[in-house]
């Protein structure tokens, strides 16, 4: 069997989704330096070429901007956004509905769906949940890995610190508000005594946009099997990091044998309807930061998303049928956001 031209045909004919991309923060640190069209010229081509349909645009503040300017840079994060869509001219669209979800599957426009990675920018002011939701919000990370009014976020190695927490009395309000209006919960970067609370005060399927089997490689902000399992007996989906700390990537190892080590770990512990891709490449991101302008960073496993082709062929090849490589790599994003955008 030819599993390139078989992982081609998929990508070409099914839906492609990426749970979590840092793009409205690129496109707004390249905004800064002067920089326009990001998407048309940094990205197009490339989700082109791999079939995407879909990407889940993550609003990231760095540590440099807590807490005062949270809520502004946000605010920019998603300004930018919107300009830089509408310079591509109908290729690309904002999805914020069902029916906008179906026209950009139908049309064969790429889709971009907005997502918080981390609750810094509400503050404590859970009003501001409204606002984000008219502007087009539909996901939230409730932390990056720190602690805001919200929860404790994880640490990806073990390190020193005092006594962590789960959800705080403002995040159990937050979480139910969430369930409320239609905004699916994202629990990457999360602790585990947070994420237990979340299975607690909520009854919704929700999602782990950009981690992975902490049983293949023991990182914190990996999933053990047990909040694999919890997930899945959600209807919840996990989408697979592609960045070579978190997945456990070593000086010389193949990254692709890597990430689908993970992904089968999950299909034989939970089943091919609860893994997806969420590979949060951060390549472009750390090019657009200021702080990085004159570094190299080389953290992701796919150059560019057209390689996730090279990922769908892999798992061909150990064996995951054709039918479960659709549901991976898109088929439960898609399944996912049809039911939360009401």
């Amino acid at each position: 069997m030819d599993y390139k031209e078989l992982a081609l045909e998929l990508h070409k004919n099914n839906i492609v989704v990426d749970s979590h991309l840092d793009l409205a923060g690129e496109i707004y640190n390249r905004n800064r330096a002067g920089e326009k069209e990001i998407i048309k010229n940094h990205y197009l081509e490339s989700f082109k070429k791999g079939g995407f349909n879909l990407i889940i645009s993550s609003l990231y503040i760095d540590d440099l901007f807590l807490p005062e300017m949270a809520l502004r840079i946000a605010l920019g994060q998603i300004r930018a956004l919107i300009e830089d869509v509408e310079s591509c001219h109908g290729e690309v669209m904002l999805v914020k509905s069902r029916e906008d979800l179906n026209k950009a599957v139908n049309e064969d426009k790429i889709g971009i769906i907005i997502s918080f990675e981390g609750l810094e920018p509400i503050g404590s002011d859970i009003g501001l949940l409204r606002i984000f939701y008219e502007l087009g919000v539909r996901a939230a990370g409730l932390v990056w890995s720190r602690r805001n009014y919200v929860a404790d976020g994880c640490s990806f190695f073990p390190v020193e610190e005092g006594q962590r927490g789960g959800l705080t009395r403002f995040g159990v309000k937050v979480v139910n508000k969430m369930e409320e209006m239609n905004m699916l919960i994202d629990v990457s970067h999360l602790n585990d005594e947070g994420f237990l609370d979340v299975l607690k005060y909520t009854k919704k399927p929700f999602i782990a946009s950009h981690s992975n089997s902490r049983t293949i490689h023991g990182s914190m902000r990996n999933l053990s099997d047990e909040h694999i399992r919890a997930i899945a007996d959600r209807n919840g989906v996990i989408g697979i990091n592609a960045i070579k700390s978190i997945a456990g990537v070593k000086d010389g190892e193949d990254p692709i044998r890597k990430l689908a080590d993970h992904i089968e770990y999950i299909v034989n512990l939970a089943g091919a309807h609860h893994v997806g891709y969420g590979f949060d490449l951060c390549n472009g991101y750390y090019k657009s930061e200021l702080k990085y302008k004159f570094a190299t960073n080389n953290s992701d496993s796919l150059s560019s998303h057209d390689e996730a082709v090279l990922l769908t062929e892999e798992l061909l090849r150990r064996g995951i049928s054709k039918e479960d490589c659709i549901l991976i790599i898109g088929g439960n994003f898609l399944r996912i956001f049809n039911n939360i955008l009401a």
